[in-house]
């Protein structure tokens, strides 16, 4: 008997990934297809298409494609763009980092938005909504819609929804779980935003075309997806309030499952809704891009390996790469604390490795204090987690049980996702 499987499809800026999950979250097969390797602009709606379309083929070609019975897209959050009444881009998108030079916009929302809103700000959903606007031609615009709802469209032909998630910088209120009335204040046609329904829930099945396509059945269903950040924390297996996820690549990140939303813009910190829960967090400037500032990658492996992770230096270092501080300190001109440097290299670098775990342990705290809920457990992903020298100084600095991260890959968060509109459908 072949057993069902969702399909998770994570389109970013440098490709699109795509994975087959079982029921039990175990992983039938995955894939990844890269922009450059196509030789396709990550600004050209059609190359996304295009690097997904082969993606899912060669995901495809390694599963019995009669098993598959739904598909869910996550995208960059913040990334948009205008589209007629079939779903056809009338704009080169705006990516997640593109900011909006419009003060007039900017200013509308600032003072409408309230403080606690994720719309603040240059590179948000609903400034660039704004923009697009105004530019000439927007008179054919039907909706404005995130990467992920276009994506998604592709599979099934709707191009009129997005969810929870994405929708959250685009001035989307996920506590009352409506689009708010300021919006409307600032100018914008409301009937350009999506209807939004929360990651999970069915949008649609596959259109013909894609079937076609694909050579899928049609019944299989389109579920609401997520943003790559959020689809990462759901592929770690986190499920719990005080579930955290520390992400240790060039920056310092901690997220935490709370029951509660956490908004403090002071440090840039607002919730995204997953089902009746919230996740919140943030993002330090410390992390792996200060430790390659002094060694290698090569030698930051070789001076690892002479650490003894079971004591302290003494030293208490606040490691950065430059002046300025976002969280868990909110400090623009906070200086980086490196000295005194030991003579012996290794005990320099455990010095870095202990400063950061300071700081991801003063992250936890300090969402805490915001009212998220205590930590009780880490999953740990980013290069820095294969370090063994640095999780055993984390496990000694944060005091919780250090668990697996299931996966690293957004797509197998968005086949969860996948998974749980499967089985509210009765299809598992």
């Amino acid at each position: 008997m072949i057993g069902p499987l969702a399909i998770g499809i994570d389109i970013g800026t440098s490709g699109a990934r795509a994975v087959a999950m079982r029921p039990d979250f175990s992983v039938a097969a995955q894939v990844a297809v890269s922009l450059d390797g196509f030789g396709l602009n990550a600004r050209d709606p059609a190359a996304w298409w295009e690097a997904v379309g082969a993606a899912l083929a060669e995901l495809l070609s390694r599963i019995d494609r009669r098993a598959v019975r739904a598909i869910a897209v996550d995208g960059t959050s913040g990334t948009l763009l205008p589209v007629d009444g079939a779903g056809r881009p009338l704009s080169e998108p705006l990516m997640y980092n593109d900011k909006v030079a419009d003060d007039a916009v900017l200013a509308a929302i600032g003072r409408l938005a309230s403080q606690q809103s994720a719309a603040h700000g240059p590179t948000s959903g609903l400034a660039k909504a704004l923009w697009f606007q105004q530019l000439h031609g927007m008179s054919d615009a039907v909706k404005m819609l995130h990467q992920a709802d276009w994506i998604a469209g592709q599979l099934s032909g709707r191009f009129d929804v997005s969810d929870e998630n994405n929708a959250l910088k685009t001035g989307y209120d996920v506590e009352a779980r409506c689009w708010p009335d300021w919006i409307a204040a600032t100018g914008m046609r409301m009937e350009l935003l999506p209807r939004i329904v929360r990651p999970g829930d069915i949008t649609g099945t596959l259109s013909q075309s894609a079937a076609d396509k694909f050579g899928l059945a049609r019944d299989i269903v389109v579920v609401a997806g997520t943003t790559d950040g959020c689809a990462s924390f759901l592929a770690t297996g986190a499920e719990a309030a005080g579930d955290g996820v520390s992400a240790l690549g060039s920056s310092l990140t901690v997220k935490i499952l709370s029951d509660r939303p956490i908004s403090a813009p002071q440090f840039g910190i607002y919730s995204h809704r997953l089902g009746d829960a919230y996740l919140a967090g943030g993002a330090s400037n410390s992390g792996g891009k200060v430790l390659i500032q002094h060694f290698p990658v090569s030698r930051i492996v070789e001076l690892s390996e002479q650490i003894d992770p079971a004591t302290d230096t003494g030293l208490d270092y606040y490691p950065l790469a430059a002046p300025g501080e976002r969280f868990p300190i909110a400090d623009p001109t906070l200086p980086p604390r490196l000295e005194p440097r030991p003579a012996d290299d290794a005990d320099f670098l455990k010095a870095m490795f202990e400063g950061m775990a300071a700081i991801e342990a003063l992250g936890y705290r300090r969402l805490a204090e915001l009212g998220a809920p205590r930590l009780t457990s880490v999953r740990s992903v980013g290069g820095g987690a294969a370090n063994p020298a640095w999780t055993t100084i984390r496990q000694r600095k944060l005091g919780v049980a250090f668990l697996p991260a299931l996966s690293e890959e957004a797509a197998a968060g968005t086949a969860r996702l996948a998974l749980k509109g499967a089985g509210a459908a009765g299809l598992l």
